[in-house]
């Protein structure tokens, strides 16, 4: 059983192998991205309640929401093909959701898929929980577990833009052991199926497979959500959210 609240707060004094393997997922050198993190995220948006459902999720993917789930993250990509996207939280009251924040962000450079492969540069289209955070910068408050780790530093090599990337990030739990690190290379499904995708901080365009909005953001995210609202993310393009 997890005490609510508990933190892994670890202090790394070099960057591993095994810990700097899953970054690939995540990040890279090869796109401009001059902007610094969160400077292209949008104001937020009016707060909207009482809507009887998430807008613009078909059946499909709503009746994969657990039951239980009382916060949603929503990432609305603008198209199939297309990097940009918006991140959406929702929470539930009683019977409703209320739109509490929005953010505009990115997600994989290439756009979304429903069959994701490692290095394919799309993100994966689903619904996902969210378990464990962590990040290079010390905890700002986080409700989910989070690892501190000098693992989780961009490598130098990649483009300056870059290197904030993982400064605050909260796993995706796709191909990943929940209650691990968010770094922790374990892909259960195999490598093929790719792994390590993330919430994580906005350079100003696409990613690998996560998906980025600005640091005010995640720090937002990290303070809000919280395990025993059981939160989720439901992400992919508009059509398939749809579906």
């Amino acid at each position: 059983m997890r005490i609510r609240g508990a933190k892994r707060t670890t202090t790394v004094a070099a960057v591993l192998a095994a810990l700097v393997l899953p970054l690939t997922a995540c990040g890279g050198s090869d796109d401009g991205g001059n902007e610094q993190a969160g400077e292209k995220s949008r104001p937020e948006q009016a707060r909207t309640v009482d809507l009887k459902r998430i807008p613009d999720v078909g059946d499909r993917l709503r009746k994969q929401i657990p039951a239980d789930s009382r916060q949603v993250v929503a990432v609305y990509g603008q198209g199939e093909d297309s990097a940009d996207s918006t991140i959406v939280l929702y929470t539930k009251s009683g019977s409703t959701w209320d739109k509490t924040r929005s953010w505009e962000g990115h997600n994989g450079k290439k756009g979304w898929t429903t069959d994701h492969r490692e290095g394919d540069k799309r993100s994966p289209v689903g619904v996902f929980t969210l378990s464990d955070a962590g990040g290079v910068l010390a905890d700002p408050g986080a409700r989910l577990p989070y690892t501190r780790s000098a693992g989780f530093q961009a490598p130098h090599y990649w483009a300056k833009s870059h290197w904030n990337d993982f400064d605050y990030v909260i796993a995706i739990d796709y191909n990943r052991v929940k209650g691990t690190s968010p770094n922790d290379p374990t892909r259960p499904e195999g490598q093929s199926k790719g792994g390590s995708i993330w919430l994580h901080m906005d350079h100003g365009s696409g990613t690998s497979a996560c998906v980025s909005l600005s640091k005010a953001g995640m720090k937002y995210l990290l303070r809000t959500l919280d395990p025993d609202q059981h939160p989720v993310v439901v992400m992919g393009d508009r059509a398939n959210l749809k579906a």
